[in-house]
């Protein structure tokens, strides 16, 4: 055992931690959601104190063999070992100065440990003296925020594309399968299936887009600023050389902020991009409400449609088998909208120079982005590529239904297309029964009318050149 002490006095921690005091009070203070601060986080507040580390050799301010030891001990972190001393709760108080001084003292105590020193003995390499040297928890933490936030899109944005991709590749097997297009959820036109998948793949298409912008927001970091984003204990050289070692550690292209006190002080970038992640989930939330709707049944419902059977349905019923994965889908966009208003709320909850509640707003995206990029993968991969068209039961609805009916305005007019689908709906024939027995219009004018490819594109079904 050693024993280590702090403002508050002394603390015995065992001689196999490797984090200090000031993570133990943490541990201890917030034992909360149950989850330590995301290892991406970890990932990217260790980066940042190598840059630091970095910068403050190159500039002297940091003698050279210890800023050494501390980037090796990064180095040995950044690539997966000590995980398992990132101990501090996801939701803290503090601002992430709990997270910043677990990140400094495992990382000093590794330093020490390659300087030949035993673990604790702090004048050897201090957490803050030297770990955390020209920084504060209020740059520290906001920059390696967003460092992990970007390290986090880039898998989501490359799903979108294939979720897509998939949807296209859906949109082209089913491009001559006509069936009933519905407006709140009343039988409609005809239109093609294939016309409905285009339609979320465009819509996925936007969200990519939006992935795109909510990169480029995260971009701006503060690092340098130090508390209040003025760069006290910062030196100058220091400010203007950081940042660009940053961007090289990480591959992003990272800029420092002009003016650093906004991004110490405001988190709207946050609310931001959480709001660009809150509306692909809800454009996702919406595809899977329809998968769902047109493959309800299969006997009593619509079933256009067939969704791959991933399991049994009921535990009661047999031969049921549920939406399961498109209702998975519905329940992380609930989450992912949840966890929007939550950050919403962080955000306009700071004060004056800082923000406090910036774990939460972190712990928030982190999950959305997490949820996006599992959800989407066995949304493409266990539901669209392997869904399968009912054609007839699409020919089926279409031709009992009066949706066609639509198609006859231009050549028998509103009034007579209506009564028409009266009878239709009275009788229980279809609109081709009542057509042809009634004499409205004769077989061939008819089929030109009702050809599927006419009654799926812009023009006049049966009009010469649409017009």
């Amino acid at each position: 055992m050693r024993i280590e002490h702090d403002l508050l006095g002394e603390r015995e921690l065992s001689d196999e931690c490797y984090y200090g005091i000031h993570t133990l009070r943490a541990k201890e203070n917030f034992d909360l959601s149950g989850r330590s601060i995301h290892p991406k986080l970890v990932e990217a507040l260790v980066t940042v104190k190598k840059a630091c580390a970095i910068t403050n050799c190159e500039i002297g301010r940091l003698d050279k063999k210890i800023g050494e030891a501390i980037i090796k001990a990064c180095d040995e972190i950044i690539e997966g070992k000590y995980r398992d001393q990132f101990v501090v709760d996801a939701m803290q108080g503090g601002a992430g100065t709990s997270a910043n001084m677990n990140a400094n003292e495992v990382i000093a105590n590794r330093a020490i440990e390659l300087l030949g020193g035993k673990r604790g003995d702090y004048t050897i390499v201090h957490p803050l003296d030297h770990v955390n040297m020209s920084q504060s928890t209020n740059d520290v933490f906001p920059t390696a925020v967003r460092i992990a936030a970007i390290k986090l899109l880039k898998p989501v944005s490359e799903l979108f594309a294939k979720l897509q991709n998939a949807l296209q590749e859906k949109e082209e097997e089913f491009v001559d399968v006509l069936k009933v297009g519905r407006t709140q959820l009343q039988d409609a036109v005809p239109v093609m299936l294939g016309q409905e998948f285009g339609a979320w793949a465009q819509a996925v298409s936007r969200d990519r887009w939006r992935l795109y912008k909510a990169e480029e927001r995260l971009r701006q970091v503060n690092l340098g600023g130090t508390a209040a984003g003025t760069g006290i204990n910062a030196p100058k050289k220091y400010i203007f050389m950081v940042v660009d070692k940053l961007r090289e550690l990480t591959g992003i292209g990272l800029a420092r902020a002009e003016y650093m006190m906004d991004p110490t002080q405001n988190a709207d970038v946050f609310v931001e991009v959480s709001s660009l992640l809150k509306t692909s989930a809800v454009n996702l939330s919406k595809i899977a409400s329809d998968l769902r709707l047109l493959s309800s049944g299969p006997r009593a419902g619509f079933g256009e449609i067939n969704l791959p059977a991933v399991q049994a349905g009921s535990s009661i019923m047999p031969g049921k088998v549920n939406p399961v994965i498109p209702e998975a889908i519905n329940q992380i966009a609930f989450r992912i909208i949840g966890n929007d208003t939550v950050i919403a709320i962080a955000a306009q909850s700071g004060q004056l120079e800082l923000n406090p509640f910036l774990p939460v707003i972190a712990d928030s995206l982190f999950e959305t982005l997490d949820l996006l990029r599992k959800g989407l993968e066995i949304f493409t991969d266990n539901c669209i590529k392997g869904i399968k068209a009912d054609e007839k039961r699409c020919r089926e609805l279409v031709e009992n239904s009066f949706a066609l009916c639509t198609a006859l305005i231009p050549h028998i007019g509103y009034d007579k297309a209506s009564e028409v689908s009266k009878k239709c709906l009275k009788s229980g024939r279809n609109l081709r029964e009542v057509v042809l027995e009634e004499g409205i219009l004769d077989e061939e004018s008819l089929n030109s009318i009702l050809n599927p490819i006419e009654l799926t594109r812009p023009g006049v079904p049966g009009k010469k050149g649409g017009n």
